[in-house]
């Protein structure tokens, strides 16, 4: 037993291999709650055009999701291309994050349903922080047990520990606006994503 362990999961391609397919199946499963059948009985243009508004609330939680999504798999990625091998507690771990991956179609489709509950967002909102803790716990894992390359350097190891960090206290703080109400959250949620996606060079988080 104790040899299968350390053979087992050492494969960082079929590790990335999984989650691809993984990622892929979860952000094309966002696209199914934008139901067309909700626009039947529609009879001239104008009308089309109100049903279209009508549906604008679950196009909202779609793109951020698709955008979650995205940065999520940009980190995994990230972590992949900087350790020099895995093994099995690492190959669970990221099993855990691909979890809560596949749960994002639903808490999504929640959110969508119900986007001025605020059940609704901190549900969406766990499922972001699972995500989050799952990948930390795999870089801390990495970084303790050596699996991280050698030649990374020191600022490069902080960086994507401190990115997880920061992104997910930022989360944190949008799923608090919903107090206030769940759009404040939601449109802060967006601007923290938009934030990860272009990166720009802002005083203070061009490091991040």
């Amino acid at each position: 037993m104790a040899s299968y362990n350390r053979m087992a999961g050492q494969s960082l391609e079929r590790i990335a291999a999984l989650s691809d397919g993984v990622f892929a199946i979860a952000m094309t499963l966002l696209v199914l709650d934008l139901h067309v059948s909700d626009l039947a009985g529609v009879h001239s243009e104008e009308a089309l055009w109100r049903s279209l508004g009508a549906l604008l609330p679950r196009f909202i939680p779609y793109i951020m999701s698709f955008l979650t999504l995205g940065i999520f798999w940009v980190g995994q990625q990230t972590q992949l291309n900087l350790f020099s091998r895995s093994d099995r507690n690492l190959a669970w771990i990221h099993i855990a994050f691909l979890f809560s991956t596949t749960l994002m179609p639903f808490s999504t489709a929640l959110l969508a349903q119900f986007i001025t509950y605020r059940a609704a967002l901190i549900v969406y909102w766990l499922n972001v922080g699972l995500s989050g803790l799952t990948l930390y716990a795999s870089w801390r894992y990495a970084v303790r047990v050596g699996l991280v390359m050698e030649d990374v350097p020191e600022r490069l190891r902080s960086a994507v520990e401190r990115r997880i960090v920061v992104a997910q206290a930022l989360y944190a703080l949008g799923a608090a606006l919903c107090a206030i109400n769940t759009y404040w959250s939601i449109a802060f949620i967006v601007l923290v994503q938009l934030n990860f996606v272009f990166a720009p060079r802002i005083p203070g988080l061009s490091k991040i």
